[in-house]
């Protein structure tokens, strides 16, 4: 798998408030290429590690696109997402970023699956890693930073 990216920040860039509890909210657009031929599915995780790893974001069963696909902006909540899990702000879907002070940074990992989860709406992060343990293909990440006020 090629490192996945976003239209919306680089690697390692500044997250637009679009995309934050300062603006519209809207999951940022996500894009991978290079999945292993026998990917069956997507999944990805969204965490903030200057928050004990706080989750924004999990989502698995996501159609591949073929070897290259992704999320649009704004596909929290549509079938795009596939079927997503419970973040720590305890709602179901994404949850934008919101640091309570300083910059932080927010991680995007995908994963290449090559099979189905089958969880229901709603799991956890332990949930999600411990079914994907199993069908794991590839990963990739990408990092984003974000500090409010700025």
């Amino acid at each position: 798998m090629d490192q996945p990216t976003s239209t919306a920040f680089a690697d390692g860039g500044i997250i637009p408030a679009h995309h934050t509890c300062d603006g519209a909210g809207l999951s940022p657009p996500i894009d991978w290429s290079g999945l292993p031929e026998s990917t069956a599915t997507v999944a990805l995780i969204i965490t903030d590690p200057d928050a004990h790893d706080f989750i924004h974001w999990l989502a698995s069963d996501i159609p591949p696109g073929s070897r290259a696909g992704g999320l649009p902006e704004g596909a929290s909540g549509s079938a795009a997402a596939g079927v997503e899990g419970r973040n720590d702000f305890g709602t179901v879907g994404y949850g934008p970023p919101c640091p309570p002070s300083g910059e932080h940074r927010y991680v995007v990992e995908v994963f290449a699956l090559s099979d189905r989860l089958g969880l229901e709406r709603g799991y956890s992060e332990a949930e999600l890693r411990t079914r994907m343990q199993r069908v794991l293909l590839d990963q990739g990440s990408f990092t984003g930073r974000y500090q409010r006020g700025r």
